[in-house]
């Protein structure tokens, strides 16, 4: 467990914004997760976290969501805030409070209720709001997801895997998130279903809400987002701006799965970082 003190956030830390500064997660006693990870999300922005299998995306969402001690795992120093809120330690049903709702890697569905108990089941923890409010949640949910309406009454397990993505992410849109944290939610998607996936993420974006969207698909998130960071062995290696990283040689030779055209093109790989045989995701795809 890391000694160093917290890093306090910025003073200017803008209003509705996640703000992440010098986060370290240790599992148990001695695996370090994390270390030292700062990002922000700005207020409605989508914000990409790419990175190999084992790289500590999940972690993060898990940090930021008050759901680490369900892992075993804990922040060992550093600070998480939301619209200038304090959420570092805090149990999940605060950080829903303050705006913040998880979508979780693996769907996660309540396979024995039905999908409009799952959806009921998303105002769970929200308080301030009466039964309009989720009416009208929930009418919206099933806008954005007809299918979802159609088999309103149907067991959740019976659903089909992009069916019960859906679902998923619906149940977390009924707590009227400000920031929604998907974890890979196109993994063992069909293509077609990625891409429907793929605009509704850019539908809560322009309804306001802001996106951390964690992802091996690092094309369709490059695509989706304003900002990336790229995690690896736990550190924070690139960020910048997504067309900037979808364009650098480290992100496409590492992560994207291509090669610089020429010797001479290769970008350095910094001196710090860990040159061990790094995982190349294989979902690029155009």
């Amino acid at each position: 467990m890391s000694s160093s003190p917290p890093h306090p956030p910025p003073p200017e830390a803008a209003v509705g914004s996640l703000e992440v500064h010098g986060l370290s997660v240790v599992y148990g006693r001695s695996v370090t997760a994390l270390h030292d990870v700062s990002l922000r999300v700005p207020a409605q922005g989508i914000v990409a976290m790419l990175g190999a299998n084992g790289a500590g995306k999940s972690t993060l969402l898990r940090a930021v969501s008050g759901t680490l001690p369900l892992h075993s795992g804990a922040v060992s120093s550093g600070s998480i805030s939301f619209d200038g809120v304090p959420l570092t330690g805090h149990a999940p049903a605060s950080v829903v409070a303050a705006g913040v709702v998880q979508v979780p890697e693996g769907r996660r569905v309540f396979a024995g209720l039905s999908v409009a108990d799952n959806l009921k089941a998303g105002r769970l923890g929200v308080v301030g709001r009466g039964r309009d409010d989720a009416r009208l949640a929930l009418a919206e949910v099933y806008d954005l997801f007809p299918v979802l309406g159609e088999r309103r009454g149907q067991a959740a397990g019976l659903l089909s895997g992009g069916e019960q993505q859906m679902l998923a992410i619906g149940r977390a849109l009924m707590a009227r998130p400000r920031l929604l944290l998907l974890d890979e939610p196109s993994l063992g998607l069909a293509p077609l279903i990625v891409t429907r996936i793929a605009e509704v993420v850019r539908h809560i974006h322009q309804q306001g809400t802001g996106v951390l969207l964690v992802e091996q698909n690092a094309a369709l998130a490059l695509d989706l987002a304003d900002r990336a960071y790229v995690l690896d062995v736990g550190r924070v290696r690139l960020e910048g701006p997504a067309e900037e990283l979808s364009r650098s040689d480290d992100v496409r030779r590492l992560y994207l799965g291509e090669q610089p055209e020429s010797g001479d093109d290769r970008e350095t790989v910094p001196a710090d970082r860990d040159t061990g045989p790094v995982p190349t995701l294989s979902r690029w795809s155009r």
